[in-house]
């Protein structure tokens, strides 16, 4: 399936801000059954300066410097990829195997299980957390049992209602009132996942959305979307797992960029100088194309 997806921001400062420099990740990377076939970003007014960088995480950055005083900033970020569907074989590798292959695995690249082991900023460990995971990923239970079980778990068990919290909400306070948004859950299957040893990522990205039967499609409705990727050996490698619609990760999901959590790939952030209000609109289409 070809995508075509565009993302358009538009930020407005009241006061201008001065010094303003932006942190965008927004061109996909490279990732086993996806390919970019063209990209465009296009910013409005234009920056003094733009650098790409990759990584440490499989994540593109663009960082944009602005040197006059910036009242509003206008973001589009276009492209479009060819996702193909991602079989997963079967493999009986139990999640005792999965633990024990992480700690000795010895791969440096971007890829390595071991810098997604640990707690991390936003993904801090909590016993809580995996007192609640622990009967579903039992001593002696295949990984992708165990994944799609706990995939299963979230999805059943919490709430999705936009609005309860937002991207400085810890995961600890959206698990114990079972109820957020993607975001939320992702975090809180990559805390469960840790917690017991296996490798999780977070991952932001676009899925394909269908209107209710006998409407059409509202433009600009879509928005970006958060799952988790599992590390389940090196033979199957990383598998995207999404709680909020229970089910891996297949030729709907768009994989934008995997860091440690939110933190690490966030669409935007950046820094300015000033003591002004921001406003933020956003617009994200996706559509198939062949």
């Amino acid at each position: 399936m070809i995508y075509k997806v565009s993302h358009r921001s538009l930020i407005a400062y009241d006061p201008p801000v001065i010094h303003a420099r932006f942190n965008l990740r927004l061109r996909p990377v490279a990732w086993a059954g996806q390919k970019l076939l063209s990209q465009r970003l296009s910013f409005l007014p234009l920056p003094a300066n733009i650098t790409e960088t990759l990584g440490p995480y499989p994540v593109n950055t663009t960082r944009l410097i602005f040197a006059e005083p910036l009242r509003e900033l206008s973001l589009e970020s276009e492209f479009q990829v060819r996702v193909a569907a991602r079989p997963i074989p079967d493999d009986s590798s139990t999640i005792e195997d999965i633990r024990r292959d992480a700690l000795q695995s010895r791969n440096l690249t971007m890829l390595a299980p071991a810098p997604y082991l640990f707690g991390s900023p936003i993904a801090r460990l909590h016993d809580e957390i995996a007192e609640w995971a622990a009967p579903l990923l039992p001593q002696g239970r295949s990984i992708l049992a165990g994944v799609r079980d706990l995939t299963a778990a979230i999805h059943s068990g919490f709430t999705y209602r936009p609005g309860i919290t937002n991207s400085k909400t810890p995961p600890i306070e959206a698990f114990r009132k079972r109820e957020g948004v993607c975001q939320d859950f992702a975090h809180i299957m990559i805390i469960a996942l840790r917690s017991h040893g296996i490798p999780a990522g977070y991952v932001s990205g676009y899925l394909r959305t269908e209107p209710p039967p006998g409407e059409d499609r509202l433009v600009g409705a879509d928005a970006m979307h958060a799952w988790a990727q599992v590390w389940c050996g090196p033979r199957l490698g990383w598998i995207g797992a999404d709680p909020t619609n229970n089910c891996l990760v297949g030729s709907d999901h768009i994989i934008v960029a995997m860091g440690r959590d939110y933190a690490d790939i966030a669409p935007i952030d950046g820094v300015f100088v000033g003591n002004s209000s921001q406003h933020m609109n956003v617009a994200v289409d996706v559509v198939p194309v062949g």
